[in-house]
């Protein structure tokens, strides 16, 4: 299947999946998560792949969900899905779960190169991964109950803090509170993950498979799985109230917004970010 808005290739070891709607900040539309699956497929499938980096093209991580560019409108006519009913459910749930557990779950060390922008759908893909390594510039906002890993990722006490006040994080404050792995100028970011993925490439493949998969284990047994499909459904009761969607009049959810006009300096407290 030839991909469009996934670009995938090997550089030895390495196998690199890169989300390629810049226009859209690389947005993830129903195509893009289809294609990268696919890309994950082909990567696991490679026996001469020992690692797979995902990054984005054109300065940006992912800025979230497609919230509804041309393609992704199409892509819902096609396919017939409305805003409700047991359709909606299965196909939000495919995209917003199940793949992702899936892609956690991928037998080879997973890795996100993250610079600019990783919002919200962004972050789930960046939780689902084994490790994130960011660019300096790299701005985090927290997902919420599509993907519920939060409390997992930084602390049940920050994620209630960071969930209710809708703020983004910076690369270094995502570091300090372990949900980052490492930090770079954007200028050695690539040169570093890579040397990282070649050091683990030498490693034994069986020995970082099973140690990939105890670590996984161990947090299933602490209720990772279990709490993931918990903030599913409470998400979807979430959802029925259009108080928490979009802002009126953009393609942009009221949380996102509240982190936008944080960076700007326009909520109590707050000063504007230097660019």
């Amino acid at each position: 299947m030839e991909l469009n808005d996934i670009l995938y290739h090997t550089d030895g070891p390495i196998a690199w999946i890169t989300f390629n709607r810049p226009k859209y900040r690389n947005a993830q539309s129903w195509r893009l998560l289809d294609e990268y699956d696919i890309a994950m497929d082909r990567a696991v499938a490679d026996p001469e792949v020992r690692v797979i980096i995902t990054r984005g093209a054109g300065g940006n991580f992912s800025s979230g969900h497609d919230l509804g560019t041309p393609e992704q409108a199409e892509a819902r006519r096609e396919r017939g899905i409305g805003d409700s009913g047991l359709e909606f459910y299965d196909n939000f749930k495919h995209y917003n779960l199940d793949l992702l557990i899936k892609w956690r779950n991928a037998p080879k060390p997973t890795i996100a190169m993250v610079e600019g922008y990783c919002i919200f759908a962004g972050w789930m893909m960046a939780s689902c991964v084994d490790l994130v390594f960011a660019a300096k510039d790299a701005l985090f906002l927290p997902a919420l109950l599509e993907y519920f890993s939060l409390p997992f990722d930084v602390g049940t006490r920050k994620a209630k803090e960071l969930m209710f006040e809708s703020r983004f994080l910076t690369a270094d404050e995502a570091r300090d509170l372990g949900f980052v792995n490492r930090v770079y100028d954007l200028a050695d970011l690539e040169r570093e993950t890579v040397n990282y993925a070649l050091r683990v490439a030498e490693n034994s493949p069986m020995a970082v498979r099973m140690s990939k998969a105890a670590a996984n284990k161990t947090q299933d047994l602490m209720g990772y799985t279990n709490s993931l499909e918990s903030g599913l459904s409470d998400y979807m009761l979430m959802a029925q109230n259009r108080g928490t969607g979009r802002v009126e009049g953009m393609r942009r959810l009221g949380g996102v917004d509240l982190a936008v006009r944080g960076l700007r300096g326009e909520r109590p407290g707050l000063t504007p970010k230097e660019s």
